[in-house]
């Protein structure tokens, strides 16, 4: 579907022959070709909405859109440099005619499976300011008649930041889900790792390939522990390590170490890096705080943001004090511009807390949780606020000379 240029019709249509397939398939078995059917059915689909299309113009353009959906129908050669349908669909869909917030964007929305608010919360925009980027990226393609080809070897240095980031954010929703009711989508975990493989053993010598597939792996390590049985998320302070993933951390380790003798260090590698030395540690309270703080200072140096700035913030905290961590994050919290990011609410709720200033760290948990769509998140934040809530109580019965109640 990707080499069409009429982007939203070949969606639109593909869309149909989906709800088709789900209504017909149950029924009347899986066809020998699934991925033959699919086509056929949105060629059909395509041209019943061309059918309906009064403008003459317009329907001249979707013919064209509905005679390239019929040549995929037909057997396609095999492209040999991508030897992966999705990893080449985001490959061409990482187009350098768009900039490459929109190409990341409309490839996560295409060929990622986010929808448009999750895409939006990686971006640190509003979900309608998303959907007029994604709708103006589409326009782009239609009206400057970009076509959607597989780029050859030769086109890839152009497009691999963005294929990068595309990868990244995919595994960063399905570690941290930002909305739905389970906190760890492992089938978006599991399918950048995959592809940050794929993409690693075709550009073996690109650093920062191996740097993202260190990252994931090492990230990933930890994914069994994050989550209790019942769907409640466990911090890290909490995880039980014996069920961390000690066989990949060593490959995530190896890969990393190979990677970064080659020099050229990127900002994948200095954050794999970071989630090394949380591996290494043998308990949380023997986590080397320090040596995070000093990557986090050489991140922030090849990649100045905001959210950089936050984390290193939360390490400094561990480090120093929670104080330390309040004072680095003054000017963020002045400027008001991670105010709609709920991460910033929840690192600043934590340092509040142990800082001991409980009626900030409360109303900061409250600032979070309105911005949290990820039901297990929320109820993980209210039951911080409560024994927040329990602990302010029992200090102020201790002060005031009441007893505290019995439970």
């Amino acid at each position: 579907m990707a080499r069409v240029r009429d982007l939203e019709l070949a969606e639109d249509a593909l869309q149909d022959a989906l709800v088709a397939a789900l209504k017909t398939w149950p029924a009347k078995g899986v066809p020998d070709s699934p991925r033959a059917w699919l086509l056929k059915v949105a060629l059909n689909r395509a041209v019943d909405r061309i059918r309906r299309s009064a403008n003459f113009a317009e329907k001249r353009e979707q013919y064209g859109t509905m005679l390239q959906l019929d040549q995929m129908t037909e057997p396609q050669e095999t492209d040999h440099d991508i030897p992966d349908e999705r990893l080449r669909l985001i490959c061409t869909c990482c187009h350098p005619a768009l900039g490459e917030p929109a190409q990341v964007a409309l490839t996560l929305k295409t060929v990622g499976g986010l929808s448009t608010g999750e895409i939006a919360r990686a971006f640190l925009v509003a979900e309608e300011t998303m959907a007029q980027r994604l709708v103006r990226a589409k326009r782009k393609i239609k009206a400057a008649n970009i076509p959607y080809l597989v780029p050859g070897a030769e086109a890839w240095p152009e497009r691999l930041d963005a294929v990068l980031a595309v990868i990244y954010l995919i595994f960063n929703e399905g570690y941290a889900a930002s909305s739905g009711d389970a906190h760890v989508r492992g089938d978006l975990c599991r399918e950048a790792v995959r592809l940050g493989d794929i993409l690693h053993q075709l550009l073996p010598r690109e650093t920062e390939v191996g740097g993202l597939l260190a990252l994931m792996m090492l990230s990933d390590a930890r994914r069994p522990a994050r989550v209790e049985r019942a769907g409640e998320l466990i911090t890290m302070e909490r995880q039980d390590r014996r069920l961390w993933d000690q066989a990949q951390i060593k490959r995530g380790a190896s890969l990393l170490i190979a990677t970064l003798a080659r020099g050229n260090i990127g900002p994948f590698q200095v954050q794999a890096a970071i989630s090394a030395v949380h591996c290494e540690a043998p308990a949380y309270a023997a986590t080397d705080w320090k040596q995070i703080c000093l990557l986090y200072e050489k991140l922030y140096e090849l990649q100045p943001s905001p959210i950089v700035a936050l984390n290193a913030a939360v390490a400094l905290s561990f480090a120093c004090s929670a104080e330390a961590g309040l004072k680095s994050i003054e000017d963020l919290t002045a400027s008001g511009e991670l105010e709609h990011y709920q991460s910033y609410h929840v690192a600043r709720a934590d340092m509040l807390a142990r800082a001991g200033r409980t009626g900030e760290a409360a109303d900061a948990y409250r600032a979070a949780i309105a911005l949290t769509e990820n039901t297990a998140e929320r109820r993980h934040l209210a039951s911080r606020l409560e024994a927040l809530n329990d602990t302010s109580h029992s200090r102020h019965s201790r002060e005031s000379g009441n007893p505290e109640p019995r439970q």
